[in-house]
């Protein structure tokens, strides 16, 4: 059984957003991303709590800005996905998670060091250029399952 429910559209866009957000950082980091998207379907809580399937999560914005930078700045997010990104994305999709991304819900390239919070939520550590981020115990309980 699948993490989330989704159709085959879902698996490009996220197999695209992977792409664009972290190629640089190969497959495990392609994978990483696309397991903070699957959480913030399943997250019920804090800023994600009306984003219900793949395309809310993809087109969110907050704060008049799409959540995911690759979706304004119209680099890769906007180019076919290729075969290997939709078999990754497939893979999140159906049952992949591992940390440091497992329950993340945020993720950010930052000029140095990773901040041992992102506001306010901790830290679960870094895959090359990304720091990853959790939500802080008893904040939001529904990224836990799935």
């Amino acid at each position: 059984m699948p993490r989330i429910k989704y159709k085959s559209s879902d698996v490009d866009l996220v197999a695209r957003m992977m792409r664009a957000e972290a190629e640089g950082e190969g497959q495990q980091g392609m994978l990483y991303v696309g397991n903070v998207i699957v959480n913030r379907v399943l997250a019920e809580c804090i800023d994600f709590s009306d984003l219900r399937s793949i395309e809310d999560v993809i087109y969110h914005v907050q704060g008049g800005n799409y959540s995911f930078e690759a979706v304004q700045k119209g680099n890769l997010f906007y180019e076919r996905a290729r075969g290997v990104e939709k078999k990754l994305a497939k893979q999140v999709l159906d049952y992949w998670r591992d940390h440091p991304a497992k329950y993340a819900l945020w993720y950010f390239n930052p000029y140095g060091p990773c901040p041992p919070t992102w506001y306010d939520q901790p830290f679960t550590g870094q895959f090359k250029q990304h720091c990853f981020y959790e939500p802080a115990p008893g904040t939001c309980d529904s990224v836990y399952r799935g």
